[in-house]
Protein backbone atom coordinates (compact mmCIF):
# COMPACT_ATOMS: atom_id res chain seq x y z
CA UNK A 1 0.00 0.00 0.00
CA UNK A 2 1.35 3.30 -0.67
CA UNK A 3 1.90 6.09 2.13
CA UNK A 4 0.36 8.77 1.54
CA UNK A 5 1.32 12.16 2.68
CA UNK A 6 2.19 15.86 2.10
CA UNK A 7 5.12 15.60 -0.19
CA UNK A 8 7.98 18.58 -0.02
CA UNK A 9 10.36 17.86 -2.85
CA UNK A 10 12.83 20.11 -1.20
CA UNK A 11 13.05 17.48 1.05
CA UNK A 12 13.88 14.94 -1.48
CA UNK A 13 17.80 13.52 -1.21
CA UNK A 14 19.94 11.30 -3.11
CA UNK A 15 23.29 10.76 -1.34
CA UNK A 16 25.86 7.92 -2.28
CA UNK A 17 29.09 6.77 -3.59
CA UNK A 18 30.31 5.68 -6.85
CA UNK A 19 32.97 4.47 -9.06
CA UNK A 20 34.32 7.93 -9.79
CA UNK A 21 35.64 8.26 -6.24
CA UNK A 22 35.89 5.12 -4.84
CA UNK A 23 37.51 2.05 -6.14
CA UNK A 24 35.77 -1.85 -5.71
CA UNK A 25 37.03 -2.74 -2.40
CA UNK A 26 36.08 0.25 -0.92
CA UNK A 27 32.54 0.51 -2.23
CA UNK A 28 32.45 -3.19 -1.26
CA UNK A 29 32.71 -1.51 2.42
CA UNK A 30 29.06 0.41 1.54
CA UNK A 31 27.88 -2.65 -0.25
CA UNK A 32 24.15 -3.34 0.90
CA UNK A 33 22.99 -6.99 0.67
CA UNK A 34 18.98 -8.38 0.87
CA UNK A 35 19.84 -8.66 4.79
CA UNK A 36 21.38 -5.42 5.55
CA UNK A 37 18.44 -3.91 2.86
CA UNK A 38 15.42 -5.31 4.98
CA UNK A 39 17.09 -4.40 8.13
CA UNK A 40 17.65 -0.41 7.32
CA UNK A 41 13.80 -0.71 6.40
CA UNK A 42 13.23 -1.56 9.63
CA UNK A 43 14.80 0.55 11.52
CA UNK A 44 13.73 4.06 9.63
CA UNK A 45 11.31 4.92 11.44
CA UNK A 46 13.61 5.34 14.51
CA UNK A 47 15.92 7.49 12.20
CA UNK A 48 12.77 9.84 11.80
CA UNK A 49 12.75 8.42 8.53
CA UNK A 50 9.69 6.40 6.51
CA UNK A 51 9.67 6.85 2.60
CA UNK A 52 13.55 6.07 0.83
CA UNK A 53 14.90 2.94 -0.91
CA UNK A 54 18.56 1.96 -1.39
CA UNK A 55 20.67 1.13 -4.96
CA UNK A 56 23.49 -0.94 -4.03
CA UNK A 57 25.39 -2.62 -7.40
CA UNK A 58 29.07 -3.02 -8.32
CA UNK A 59 29.29 0.64 -9.31
CA UNK A 60 27.49 2.61 -6.57
CA UNK A 61 25.52 2.71 -3.18
CA UNK A 62 22.71 5.24 -3.54
CA UNK A 63 20.02 6.36 -0.71
CA UNK A 64 17.17 8.50 -1.82
CA UNK A 65 14.47 8.86 0.76
CA UNK A 66 12.54 12.01 1.98
CA UNK A 67 14.26 13.39 5.10
CA UNK A 68 14.80 16.74 7.31
CA UNK A 69 18.56 16.79 5.57
CA UNK A 70 20.65 14.04 4.11
CA UNK A 71 23.11 12.66 7.04
CA UNK A 72 19.73 11.32 8.37
CA UNK A 73 19.82 8.89 5.45
CA UNK A 74 23.70 8.67 5.38
CA UNK A 75 23.54 7.66 9.00
CA UNK A 76 20.89 5.14 8.66
CA UNK A 77 22.47 4.04 5.32
CA UNK A 78 25.88 3.45 7.48
CA UNK A 79 24.20 1.90 10.37
CA UNK A 80 24.49 -1.19 8.28
CA UNK A 81 27.87 -1.13 6.48
CA UNK A 82 31.03 -2.32 7.21
CA UNK A 83 33.13 1.09 6.86
CA UNK A 84 31.76 4.54 9.22
CA UNK A 85 30.35 7.54 8.27
CA UNK A 86 32.96 9.31 8.25
CA UNK A 87 34.33 7.73 4.90
CA UNK A 88 31.07 8.11 3.57
CA UNK A 89 30.88 11.34 4.10
CA UNK A 90 34.42 11.63 2.68
CA UNK A 91 33.63 10.12 -0.90
CA UNK A 92 29.84 10.87 -0.72
CA UNK A 93 28.04 13.11 -4.03
CA UNK A 94 24.51 14.82 -2.07
CA UNK A 95 21.90 15.70 -4.48
CA UNK A 96 18.79 17.84 -3.30
CA UNK A 97 14.88 18.21 -4.65
CA UNK A 98 14.81 18.49 -8.77
CA UNK A 99 18.83 17.68 -8.93
CA UNK A 100 18.22 14.59 -6.95
CA UNK A 101 15.45 13.63 -9.26
CA UNK A 102 17.47 13.86 -12.18
CA UNK A 103 20.01 12.15 -10.89
CA UNK A 104 17.74 9.12 -11.17
CA UNK A 105 16.64 9.28 -14.26
CA UNK A 106 20.31 9.77 -15.53
CA UNK A 107 21.51 6.40 -13.45
CA UNK A 108 18.73 4.55 -15.02
CA UNK A 109 19.68 5.92 -18.95
CA UNK A 110 22.87 4.32 -18.17
CA UNK A 111 24.57 8.03 -18.44
CA UNK A 112 25.56 7.78 -14.81
CA UNK A 113 27.43 4.06 -15.77
CA UNK A 114 31.34 2.80 -15.51
CA UNK A 115 30.12 1.76 -18.98
CA UNK A 116 27.97 4.45 -20.59
CA UNK A 117 24.49 3.30 -21.54
CA UNK A 118 24.42 0.03 -19.18
CA UNK A 119 20.62 -1.32 -19.30
CA UNK A 120 21.34 -3.84 -16.37
CA UNK A 121 20.69 -1.04 -13.80
CA UNK A 122 17.18 -0.76 -14.89
CA UNK A 123 16.81 -3.69 -13.23
CA UNK A 124 18.63 -3.27 -10.14
CA UNK A 125 16.72 -0.33 -9.36
CA UNK A 126 13.18 -2.36 -10.12
CA UNK A 127 14.48 -4.67 -7.82
CA UNK A 128 15.23 -2.26 -4.77
CA UNK A 129 12.12 -0.37 -5.34
CA UNK A 130 10.05 -3.27 -5.19
CA UNK A 131 12.04 -4.56 -1.87
CA UNK A 132 11.54 -1.35 -0.49
CA UNK A 133 7.71 -1.55 -1.19
CA UNK A 134 7.31 -4.98 0.27
CA UNK A 135 8.49 -2.81 3.65
CA UNK A 136 6.57 0.04 3.73
CA UNK A 137 8.96 2.22 2.32
CA UNK A 138 7.52 3.71 -0.68
CA UNK A 139 5.00 6.13 -0.75
CA UNK A 140 3.03 7.99 -4.11
CA UNK A 141 5.53 10.47 -4.84
CA UNK A 142 8.45 7.84 -4.65
CA UNK A 143 6.23 5.42 -6.73
CA UNK A 144 4.92 7.74 -9.28
CA UNK A 145 8.84 9.17 -9.37
CA UNK A 146 10.32 5.81 -10.77
CA UNK A 147 7.55 5.39 -12.95
CA UNK A 148 8.11 8.35 -14.56
CA UNK A 149 11.99 6.80 -14.64
CA UNK A 150 11.25 3.42 -15.67
CA UNK A 151 9.53 5.42 -18.71
CA UNK A 152 12.10 7.67 -19.73
CA UNK A 153 14.54 4.77 -19.64
CA UNK A 154 12.62 2.75 -21.87
CA UNK A 155 11.65 5.64 -24.14
CA UNK A 156 15.98 6.35 -24.33
CA UNK A 157 16.26 2.41 -25.42
CA UNK A 158 14.14 2.90 -28.02
CA UNK A 159 14.76 6.55 -29.50
CA UNK A 160 18.43 6.28 -29.24
CA UNK A 161 21.84 4.30 -29.93
CA UNK A 162 23.24 5.01 -26.60
CA UNK A 163 22.75 1.32 -25.35
CA UNK A 164 24.35 -0.08 -28.65
CA UNK A 165 27.53 -2.21 -28.46
CA UNK A 166 29.23 -2.82 -25.26
CA UNK A 167 26.73 -1.87 -22.72
CA UNK A 168 27.26 -3.95 -19.45
CA UNK A 169 30.26 -5.53 -17.71
CA UNK A 170 28.97 -8.61 -18.61
CA UNK A 171 29.67 -8.14 -22.10
CA UNK A 172 32.83 -6.10 -21.52
CA UNK A 173 34.10 -9.30 -19.83
CA UNK A 174 33.47 -11.45 -23.04
CA UNK A 175 34.75 -8.75 -25.69
CA UNK A 176 38.11 -8.95 -23.06
CA UNK A 177 38.21 -12.82 -23.77
CA UNK A 178 37.73 -12.68 -27.19
CA UNK A 179 40.38 -9.92 -27.50
CA UNK A 180 43.09 -11.39 -24.98
CA UNK A 181 42.72 -15.63 -25.36
CA UNK A 182 44.00 -17.52 -28.64
CA UNK A 183 41.67 -20.68 -29.51
CA UNK A 184 39.50 -19.74 -26.47
CA UNK A 185 37.12 -23.01 -27.87
CA UNK A 186 39.84 -24.98 -26.10
CA UNK A 187 39.85 -23.42 -22.58
CA UNK A 188 37.91 -24.73 -19.78
CA UNK A 189 36.06 -22.08 -18.65
CA UNK A 190 34.66 -21.63 -15.01
CA UNK A 191 31.70 -19.52 -14.07
CA UNK A 192 31.46 -19.05 -10.41
CA UNK A 193 28.00 -16.90 -9.45
CA UNK A 194 24.85 -17.43 -11.46
CA UNK A 195 22.83 -14.79 -10.03
CA UNK A 196 21.66 -11.60 -12.78
CA UNK A 197 25.45 -10.95 -13.06
CA UNK A 198 26.28 -13.41 -14.33
CA UNK A 199 23.36 -15.50 -15.45
CA UNK A 200 23.96 -12.96 -18.15
CA UNK A 201 27.70 -13.07 -18.12
CA UNK A 202 27.16 -17.14 -18.73
CA UNK A 203 24.57 -16.44 -21.89
CA UNK A 204 27.40 -13.67 -23.38
CA UNK A 205 29.51 -16.32 -23.02
CA UNK A 206 28.01 -19.10 -24.86
CA UNK A 207 26.29 -16.07 -27.56
CA UNK A 208 29.46 -14.61 -28.30
CA UNK A 209 32.43 -17.41 -27.81
CA UNK A 210 30.65 -19.63 -29.60
CA UNK A 211 31.93 -22.19 -26.41
CA UNK A 212 30.42 -24.64 -24.38
CA UNK A 213 33.47 -25.63 -22.32
CA UNK A 214 31.89 -24.01 -19.86
CA UNK A 215 31.30 -25.41 -16.02
CA UNK A 216 29.04 -23.14 -13.61
CA UNK A 217 29.51 -23.09 -9.82
CA UNK A 218 26.83 -21.50 -7.65
CA UNK A 219 26.55 -21.37 -3.64
CA UNK A 220 23.21 -22.23 -3.99
CA UNK A 221 23.74 -25.39 -6.62
CA UNK A 222 20.00 -25.72 -8.02
CA UNK A 223 20.43 -22.05 -9.78
CA UNK A 224 23.58 -22.72 -11.54
CA UNK A 225 22.03 -26.62 -12.21
CA UNK A 226 18.99 -25.01 -14.03
CA UNK A 227 21.15 -22.66 -15.87
CA UNK A 228 23.24 -25.11 -17.04
CA UNK A 229 20.60 -27.35 -18.26
CA UNK A 230 19.17 -24.53 -20.41
CA UNK A 231 22.09 -23.78 -21.84
CA UNK A 232 23.43 -27.26 -21.99
CA UNK A 233 26.18 -26.05 -19.85
CA UNK A 234 28.33 -28.21 -16.95
CA UNK A 235 27.73 -27.83 -13.84
CA UNK A 236 29.86 -28.69 -10.57
CA UNK A 237 28.53 -28.55 -6.33
CA UNK A 238 30.29 -25.78 -4.56
CA UNK A 239 32.10 -28.22 -2.71
CA UNK A 240 33.86 -29.07 -5.77
CA UNK A 241 35.64 -25.53 -6.24
CA UNK A 242 39.63 -26.21 -5.77
CA UNK A 243 39.57 -28.82 -8.14
CA UNK A 244 37.75 -26.76 -10.96
CA UNK A 245 39.83 -24.42 -10.20
CA UNK A 246 43.05 -26.35 -10.46
CA UNK A 247 41.96 -27.16 -14.44
CA UNK A 248 40.45 -23.96 -15.70
CA UNK A 249 41.95 -21.98 -18.13
CA UNK A 250 39.77 -19.00 -17.54
CA UNK A 251 37.50 -17.74 -14.61
CA UNK A 252 34.94 -15.35 -14.01
CA UNK A 253 33.43 -14.61 -10.45
CA UNK A 254 30.05 -12.68 -10.17
CA UNK A 255 29.35 -13.11 -6.19
CA UNK A 256 28.06 -10.82 -3.98
CA UNK A 257 30.14 -12.63 -1.20
CA UNK A 258 31.23 -10.45 1.88
CA UNK A 259 35.19 -12.23 1.79
CA UNK A 260 36.69 -13.53 -1.25
CA UNK A 261 36.18 -17.16 -2.17
CA UNK A 262 39.23 -17.69 -4.55
CA UNK A 263 42.09 -18.06 -2.39
CA UNK A 264 45.60 -17.77 -3.63
CA UNK A 265 46.06 -21.80 -2.45
CA UNK A 266 43.53 -22.27 -4.71
CA UNK A 267 45.93 -20.91 -7.38
CA UNK A 268 49.22 -21.59 -6.94
CA UNK A 269 51.19 -23.83 -9.31
CA UNK A 270 48.25 -24.51 -10.66
CA UNK A 271 48.93 -23.48 -14.23
CA UNK A 272 48.52 -20.26 -16.65
CA UNK A 273 45.01 -18.76 -15.22
CA UNK A 274 42.89 -15.83 -16.49
CA UNK A 275 40.46 -14.51 -13.71
CA UNK A 276 38.21 -11.78 -14.51
CA UNK A 277 36.24 -10.58 -11.12
CA UNK A 278 32.77 -8.71 -11.54
CA UNK A 279 32.05 -8.98 -7.82
CA UNK A 280 31.97 -5.91 -5.31
CA UNK A 281 33.83 -6.55 -3.14
CA UNK A 282 36.41 -8.15 -4.96
CA UNK A 283 35.67 -12.13 -4.36
CA UNK A 284 39.52 -12.81 -5.46
CA UNK A 285 41.83 -13.20 -2.81
CA UNK A 286 44.72 -9.96 -2.55
CA UNK A 287 47.76 -12.24 -2.22
CA UNK A 288 46.56 -13.99 -5.51
CA UNK A 289 47.82 -11.15 -7.32
CA UNK A 290 51.14 -11.64 -6.65
CA UNK A 291 51.41 -15.24 -8.74
CA UNK A 292 53.07 -15.06 -11.74
CA UNK A 293 50.84 -17.66 -13.35
CA UNK A 294 47.45 -15.45 -12.71
CA UNK A 295 46.17 -12.72 -14.58
CA UNK A 296 43.50 -11.33 -12.49
CA UNK A 297 40.86 -8.26 -14.41
CA UNK A 298 38.60 -6.62 -11.68
CA UNK A 299 35.19 -4.55 -12.61
CA UNK A 300 37.04 -1.24 -12.37
CA UNK A 301 39.80 -2.26 -14.76
CA UNK A 302 37.43 -3.81 -16.81
CA UNK A 303 35.11 -0.58 -17.05
CA UNK A 304 38.39 0.99 -18.54
CA UNK A 305 37.86 -0.46 -21.76
CA UNK A 306 36.97 1.13 -24.73
CA UNK A 307 35.13 -0.05 -27.70
CA UNK A 308 34.87 1.31 -31.30
CA UNK A 309 31.02 2.15 -30.40
CA UNK A 310 31.87 4.27 -27.66
CA UNK A 311 32.24 7.46 -29.76
CA UNK A 312 28.59 6.47 -31.37
CA UNK A 313 27.12 6.17 -27.62
CA UNK A 314 28.81 9.63 -26.28
CA UNK A 315 27.19 11.41 -29.55
CA UNK A 316 23.89 9.83 -28.45
CA UNK A 317 24.21 11.54 -24.69
CA UNK A 318 22.05 15.18 -25.73
CA UNK A 319 19.62 12.94 -27.13
CA UNK A 320 18.86 10.70 -24.00
CA UNK A 321 19.15 13.99 -22.06
CA UNK A 322 16.15 15.20 -24.10
CA UNK A 323 13.91 12.78 -23.79
CA UNK A 324 14.76 12.47 -19.56
CA UNK A 325 14.00 16.59 -19.73
CA UNK A 326 10.69 15.48 -21.14
CA UNK A 327 9.69 12.75 -18.56
CA UNK A 328 10.79 15.26 -15.63
CA UNK A 329 8.63 18.12 -17.00
CA UNK A 330 5.95 15.40 -16.88
CA UNK A 331 6.60 14.58 -13.83
CA UNK A 332 7.33 17.73 -12.17
CA UNK A 333 3.56 18.61 -13.51
CA UNK A 334 1.98 15.75 -11.88
CA UNK A 335 3.28 16.64 -8.83
CA UNK A 336 2.14 20.17 -8.92
CA UNK A 337 -1.16 19.49 -9.41
CA UNK A 338 -0.79 16.78 -6.98
CA UNK A 339 0.00 19.76 -4.47
CA UNK A 340 -3.04 21.64 -6.01
CA UNK A 341 -5.54 18.56 -5.39
CA UNK A 342 -7.09 20.24 -2.20
CA UNK A 343 -7.98 23.52 -4.08
CA UNK A 344 -9.46 21.26 -7.09
CA UNK A 345 -11.54 19.33 -4.68
CA UNK A 346 -12.84 22.66 -2.55
CA UNK A 347 -13.81 24.49 -6.23
CA UNK A 348 -16.06 21.45 -7.53
CA UNK A 349 -17.57 20.96 -3.94
CA UNK A 350 -18.25 24.61 -4.19
CA UNK A 351 -19.41 24.97 -7.85
CA UNK A 352 -21.68 21.70 -7.51
CA UNK A 353 -23.42 23.70 -3.98
CA UNK A 354 -23.73 26.86 -6.57
CA UNK A 355 -25.11 24.96 -9.06
CA UNK A 356 -27.81 23.60 -6.92
CA UNK A 357 -28.67 26.68 -4.60
CA UNK A 358 -31.85 28.14 -5.28
CA UNK A 359 -30.67 31.38 -5.98
CA UNK A 360 -28.50 29.97 -8.99
CA UNK A 361 -31.44 27.92 -10.05
CA UNK A 362 -33.77 30.74 -10.39
CA UNK A 363 -31.13 32.22 -12.66
CA UNK A 364 -30.36 29.56 -14.83
CA UNK A 365 -33.64 29.24 -15.57
CA UNK A 366 -34.05 32.73 -16.88
CA UNK A 367 -31.39 31.37 -19.62
CA UNK A 368 -33.43 28.31 -20.50
CA UNK A 369 -30.64 25.67 -20.36
CA UNK A 370 -31.52 22.68 -21.86
CA UNK A 371 -30.49 19.35 -20.02
CA UNK A 372 -28.75 19.46 -17.46
CA UNK A 373 -24.51 19.60 -18.09
CA UNK A 374 -23.62 20.76 -14.96
CA UNK A 375 -20.63 17.57 -13.99
CA UNK A 376 -19.29 18.08 -17.85
CA UNK A 377 -19.04 22.17 -17.44
CA UNK A 378 -17.38 21.39 -13.63
CA UNK A 379 -14.83 19.40 -14.87
CA UNK A 380 -14.22 21.67 -17.94
CA UNK A 381 -13.94 24.23 -15.47
CA UNK A 382 -11.41 22.80 -13.32
CA UNK A 383 -9.37 21.50 -15.98
CA UNK A 384 -9.06 24.57 -17.29
CA UNK A 385 -7.88 25.95 -13.58
CA UNK A 386 -5.60 23.28 -13.66
CA UNK A 387 -3.91 24.55 -16.92
CA UNK A 388 -3.40 28.00 -15.70
CA UNK A 389 -2.21 26.99 -12.34
CA UNK A 390 0.37 25.32 -13.75
CA UNK A 391 1.34 28.06 -16.48
CA UNK A 392 1.10 30.75 -13.56
CA UNK A 393 0.98 29.27 -10.85
CA UNK A 394 -1.39 31.63 -8.82
CA UNK A 395 -3.91 29.02 -7.01
CA UNK A 396 -6.02 31.55 -4.90
CA UNK A 397 -6.62 33.91 -7.80
CA UNK A 398 -7.92 30.90 -9.66
CA UNK A 399 -10.39 29.83 -7.43
CA UNK A 400 -12.78 32.73 -7.41
CA UNK A 401 -11.69 32.80 -11.54
CA UNK A 402 -12.79 29.52 -11.69
CA UNK A 403 -16.65 29.83 -9.85
CA UNK A 404 -17.05 33.25 -12.14
CA UNK A 405 -15.92 31.40 -15.33
CA UNK A 406 -18.68 28.36 -14.37
CA UNK A 407 -21.79 31.34 -13.71
CA UNK A 408 -20.39 32.52 -16.90
CA UNK A 409 -20.62 29.00 -18.44
CA UNK A 410 -23.97 28.32 -17.93
CA UNK A 411 -24.98 31.64 -19.73
CA UNK A 412 -23.11 30.69 -22.92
Amino acid sequence: MSIQRPTDLSKFFTAGINYKKSNAPTRGEFAINSVQYASILDTASSFGLNELFILSTCNRTEIYGFAENAQQLIQLLCSQTQADIITFNKLAYIKQGKEAIQHLFEVSAGLDSQILGDYEIVGQIKAAVKFSKQHGCIGAFTDRLVNFVLQSSKAIKNETSISGGTVSVSFAAVQYIREKVLNVGEKKIVLLGTGKIGRNTCKNLVDYLDTKNITLINRTGEKASALADELGLHYEPVENLPEQIASADIILVATNAPAPTILRNHLAGKGQKLIIDLSVPYNVEQPARELANVTIVNIDELSKLKDETLAKRQAEVPKAKAIITRYMTEFVDWLLMRKHAPIFKAVKIKLKEIHTSALFSNYSSTINIEGNKADEKIQRVINGMATKIRVRNQGGCNYIEAINEFISSEAS
